[in-house]
C-alpha cells in the first residue's frame, strides 16, 4: 500500500466515514494499524530502545474509537505499551509526554481539527515536540512497508490525563496572581462547539471560582450539530458572542475541536480572534519581555505591525501554517533573538515558557491570569489593545487553479506580479516579505494592502485585501483585477462581481 496521499504536512488526515458524497473512505481500518506500526517502528529508530511507552487520545469525533482502538492494538502487537487516554485534547497529549509521573516516550491524537464530520486523522508527538513533515513522510514509508519490530507484544491499558491537564492550567493561574479562587464573582462562559474542548469550564474554571452559566455545547458530539468547532468561523464567533451578551459575561471562550486554537468574546461583545488575539498576547509578553520578537503568519495587518512596534517589540510577518510559525520563533531563538510568542491569524498560538506548543487553553489560562490582575489593578482586558488600529474593510479571495499541475503556474503568476508591481503608480512592494506578494498602495490607490500567495496544500491561490478606509478595498481590487484577469487558468469570478 502506498500511504502518502494521507499525509496533510506534519499531520494524517483522510476520509474516515461515508456520508458525503463523492468522497470515498481512504483512512480505512487497514490504513490506521499500518500507520500505527510505521509509529512503532519510527519511534524505536528515533529513540534507539525497545521499551517504548505511548498515550493515545481522540477528539469527539465519531470515528475516533474505532481510529484509536486499531492504532492502539496495532502499537501494542509491535511490543510498544500502550496508555489509552480517551476524551482528550491534542495539547494535553504532548504534555503526557513531559509531565512528572507520566513522560511518555510518544503520544498520538485522533483528530482531524475543524474538518468536517467524515473526515479525521492523527497528530505524533515526543518529548521533543510535535513532529514535522519529514517525519510524517518517513512513518507512512514504514506503514506502507512490511517491516515490524519482532518483538513480543505489550498490553493496551486505559488510563486517563486529562484531571492533571486540568490542574496544571489551575496551578497556573494559581500561582500567577496568588490567590486560589482568583475569578471569584465572575461569570466566564464556553463554548466547545461540542469538540474535547468542554473540560475547561467545569475542570478549570469553576475550580477558580468562575461562574460559568450560560457555556454552550460542552457535550461531546461528533456530529458538531450546532456549529462548526472553530474560532476562524463567523457562525461560531457568532455564537460564543451571543452567549457573551445573554449572559452579561465577563469573557468567553471558544475553542476548536481538539483545543489546540481559541478564541475569545470580551464583555463589551467584541471578538478577541485573528490580528486583535495576537495584539493581546502580544501586550502581555512585551510587558514582561521587553523587546521581544512576535512571529506570525503573512496575512496580519499594518495596524497590528504598528501596534507591536508601539509597545516596544519587533514584528516578524512569516509564512501561514501554525508549524512555519512556530518554528521560525523557535530559530530566531536558536540565533539569539528573543522571540516569545509565535502566532498564526487561525487561532494557533505558541509561546516560548510553554514549550511552544499550540494549545489553545493555555492561551486563554493566560488571558484568565490578566482579567484577574486587572480586576485587582484597575484596568481591563480592553484597554490592552484600545491603541491598535484595524482596519476598516479586509477580504480573501480564495481562487481555484484549474489544471492538474497547478504550482508552476501558480508560481508563474506571481514572478509577473513582481514584475507589474513595479510599473504601478502608488503601488509599493512590501519589504521583508516571506510568502507570496504583499503590495503598499498609497491613499490614492485604497490605502492599504494586498497578498497574493500560493495556499500550502491546496490548487488554489488567496488574495487577502485591507484598506485602512471605507470603499478602499474595492479599489484594490478593481486596479489588480485586470492583471489577475489575463490569466484564464485562475478563477476569478468571486473577484470579477465583488469590483462590479
Amino acid at each position: 500500500m502506498d500511504y502518502s496521499s494521507l499525509q496533510n504536512g506534519s499531520d494524517i488526515r483522510g476520509v474516515a466515514m461515508e456520508g458525503v458524497p463523492g468522497q470515498n473512505v481512504n483512512l480505512t481500518e487497514q490504513a490506521c494499524r499500518d500507520i500505527g506500526r510505521g509509529f512503532a517502528l519510527w519511534l524505536r529508530q528515533r529513540l534507539g530502545k525497545d521499551a517504548l511507552r505511548v498515550a493515545v487520545g481522540r477528539d469527539s469525533r465519531l470515528t475516533g474509537p474505532d481510529l484509536s482502538r486499531w492504532i492502539c492494538e496495532a502499537m501494542g502487537a509491535e511490543g510498544v505499551a500502550v496508555t489509552d487516554m480517551g476524551m482528550a485534547s491534542t495539547p494535553a497529549m504532548f504534555m503526557a509526554t513531559v509531565t512528572e509521573g507520566f513522560r511518555f516516550d510518544g503520544s498520538v491524537m485522533v483528530t482531524a481539527s475543524h474538518l468536517p464530520f467524515n473526515r479525521n486523522g492523527y497528530k505524533f508527538f515526543t518529548q521533543a515536540g510535535g513532529l514535522e513533515k519529514q517525519d510524517i513522510r518517513a512513518i507512512l514509508d514504514l506503514a506502507s512497508s512490511e517491516e515490524h519490530t519482532g518483538l513480543p507484544a505489550a498490553a493496551v491499558e486505559k488510563g486517563g490525563f486529562m484531571a492533571e491537564y486540568a490542574d496544571i492550567l489551575c496551578r497556573k493561574v494559581q500561582e500567577a496572581t496568588g490567590l486560589q479562587r482568583p475569578l471569584e464573582g465572575l461569570r466566564i462562559v464556553v463554548d466547545a462547539g461540542n469538540g474535547a474542548g468542554g473540560f475547561y469550564a467545569d475542570r478549570v474554571l469553576q475550580p477558580l471560582g468562575a461562574d460559568t452559566a450560560g457555556s454552550r455545547f460542552l457535550d461531546p458530539d461528533g456530529t458538531f450539530p450546532n456549529h462548526i468547532p472553530n474560532p476562524e468561523n463567523q457562525e461560531a464567533m457568532a455564537s460564543i458572542r451571543a452567549a457573551v451578551l445573554e449572559n452579561r459575561a465577563d469573557l468567553g471562550i471558544i475553542f476548536d475541536t481538539d483545543v489546540d486554537r481559541a478564541g475569545a468574546v470580551l464583555s463589551d461583545g467584541s471578538e478577541l480572534n485573528r490580528n486583535r488575539i495576537i495584539a493581546m498576547m502580544a501586550a502581555i509578553l512585551l510587558r514582561e519581555h521587553p523587546g521581544t520578537t512576535i512571529v506570525t503568519d503573512s496575512i496580519t495587518s499594518t495596524g497590528l505591525a504598528s501596534f507591536i512596534a508601539a509597545h516596544g517589540g519587533v514584528h516578524h510577518r512569516f509564512k501561514r501554517g501554525y508549524r512555519n510559525v512556530i518554528n521560525e520563533s523557535i530559530r530566531l531563538n536558536e540565533a539569539g533573538c528573543d522571540s516569545q510568542l509565535a502566532m498564526e491569524t487561525s487561532g494557533h498560538g505558541a509561546l516560548k515558557e510553554n514549550y511552544f506548543l499550540d494549545d489553545g487553553a493555555y492561551l486563554v489560562t493566560r488571558l484568565l491570569i490578566e482579567l484577574a490582575r486587572g480586576r485587582r489593578k484597575g484596568y481591563t482586558l480592553p484597554s490592552l489593545i484600545a491603541d491598535l488600529q484595524e482596519p476598516a474593510e479586509s477580504y480573501e479571495f480564495r481562487m481555484d487553479l484549474k489544471l492538474p499541475d497547478f504550482k508552476p503556474y501558480g508560481n508563474g503568476i506571481l514572478e509577473e506580479l513582481r514584475a507589474y508591481v513595479a510599473a504601478q503608480p502608488g503601488w509599493t512592494l512590501a519589504p521583508n516579505n516571506y510568502e507570496g506578494v504583499r503590495v503598499n498602495l498609497n491613499k490614492d490607490h485604497g490605502n492599504g494592502w494586498f497578498l497574493l500567495r500560493m495556499s500550502l496544500h491546496e490548487p488554489l491561490m488567496p488574495l487577502n485585501i485591507e484598506s485602512d478606509s471605507e470603499g478602499g478595498a474595492k479599489i484594490i481590487a478593481r486596479e489588480l483585477f485586470p492583471f489577475l484577469a489575463g490569466f484564464d487558468k485562475l478563477d476569478t469570478a468571486a473577484l470579477a462581481r465583488f469590483v462590479r
